[in-house]
């Protein structure tokens, strides 16, 4: 018998009009400034993180390091923010800490700081920790605030927040090889800068978010009753983590190593397949702008499907293509399944309402440690084998997929 989950009615007066005034949606109760500047914020965060992954050519050419060792570099990062993210939000749901956003800024402008004087493996560790602890206080919090002003459009808010941060992933590599590559390490506390100005925007967020958290919480708390048991949830929520691993391990493979893949197998210079990976990313942030809106309109299970399982053949054919293939296909990789993480997060926190925060930070969390996970044990992969060896295996990764079948329908929009 198909499952259903009742969702909140639309509400007829939506948030009360202080900071947004006139520009809240009245009907849907979508505060879109406030969707706006998270997004922003989210681009800024995530353009400074991935300066990180944009200088590894550069940190192995001039520290000597082994791929397994650029592995451990992101795995220091991912699991930084993975660890610390579903405890923020679990904290943050008892205690909602609006202005601790500024706060995550601040770690990662500290983190691009130490990474500009980094002089051995170890300082670049630690300051990939810091840049991680930025992003665990910085995601929870934002994802609940994208929710509290989403109105009754989930789907679109988180992928209008999303899109924020693949933007700023997209944007990272292009600056970074404008800026880092000619000028050496040193240029990475410019980026710095950037965090300033997140910094500003992210207490306008924070004023606003202060003033509608006692509202939001009632509203969410009143849906707690979902009509699926605890085991259901339990399961389904298993369901959906196994999904984030098939999309973040093979994201991994992409984000690390791609540039290393194209100069490897193609003969390509930094720069150029630096350019290479911007297509790439910018694709991911294109595909995020699809898959939140499509989910309210017609569905997440679907979405899902169609994400994760529907990518599966053109992963099976990146390792055995030419060039020029291998950059269609990849852009065809990242539009496809970036469209998942929006339509998966909103699916889980319509599975358990009154926890946005903890849901939020326990899928950024999960999405960030297979990241870092993947990025450890293919960094090994690829010194005891070869690079392509690593693309591979991957190419299987999204027939995970097929497991969206045991997800319950959602009366929101999945029957």
């Amino acid at each position: 018998m198909t499952q259903t989950l009742a969702t909140e009615a639309p509400s007829s007066t939506g948030p009360a009009p202080s900071l947004i005034g006139s520009r809240t949606d009245a009907r849907q109760g979508t505060a879109y400034p406030v969707i706006a500047a998270i997004s922003f914020a989210h681009l800024l965060n995530d353009m400074m993180q991935s300066v990180l992954l944009a200088t590894y050519p550069m940190l192995k050419l001039g520290l000597h390091l082994s791929f397994g060792q650029i592995g451990l570099i992101t795995l220091a990062y991912q699991v930084t923010a993975s660890l610390l993210q579903p405890a923020i939000g679990l904290y943050t749901d008892r205690r909602p800490q609006p202005y601790s956003l500024p706060v995550g800024m601040l770690f990662t402008l500290v983190g691009l700081l130490s990474l500009s004087q980094a002089a051995s493996f170890e300082a670049v560790v630690v300051s990939a920790m810091l840049i991680g602890m930025g992003s665990s206080v910085f995601h929870p919090e934002s994802s609940r605030v994208a929710r509290m002003a989403a109105g009754q459009q989930p789907g679109f808010a988180q992928s209008l927040f999303q899109i924020g941060g693949n933007l700023g992933s997209a944007i990272g590599p292009l600056l970074a090889a404008l800026i880092i590559a000619p000028r050496g390490q040193g240029s990475a506390a410019w980026f710095s800068l950037f965090a300033l100005v997140g910094v500003v925007v992210l207490s306008w967020v924070g004023r606003w978010a202060s003033q509608h958290t006692a509202s939001f919480r009632k509203r969410m708390q009143a849906h707690t009753g979902n009509g699926l048991s605890r085991r259901q949830i339990g399961w389904s929520l298993a369901i959906l983590g196994m999904l984030i691993f098939s999309k973040f391990f093979y994201m991994a493979s992409l984000s690390s190593y791609y540039t290393f893949y194209l100069m490897d197998k193609f003969g390509l210079s930094t720069s150029q397949a630096q350019v290479y990976l911007f297509v790439f990313l910018f694709a991911v942030a294109a595909g995020t702008v699809a898959g939140g809106p499509i989910g309210d309109r017609i569905g997440r299970k679907r979405v899902i499907w169609g994400s994760i399982l529907g990518v599966a053949p053109f992963t099976l054919a990146l390792p055995h293509v030419g060039l020029f293939w291998t950059g269609v296909l990849s852009v065809v990789i990242g539009l496809i399944l970036a469209s998942a993480f929006s339509a998966i997060l909103v699916y889980a926190q319509e599975l358990v309402p009154n926890k946005v925060g903890t849901i939020s930070g326990l899928f950024f969390g999960f999405a960030f440690g297979m990241g870092g996970i993947g990025a450890a044990l293919l960094g090994r992969l690829a010194d005891a084998t070869s690079i392509e060896t690593v693309y591979q295996v991957c190419a299987f990764l999204p027939l995970i997929g097929l497991l969206t079948a045991f997800l319950p329908t959602i009366k929101a929009g999945d029957t």
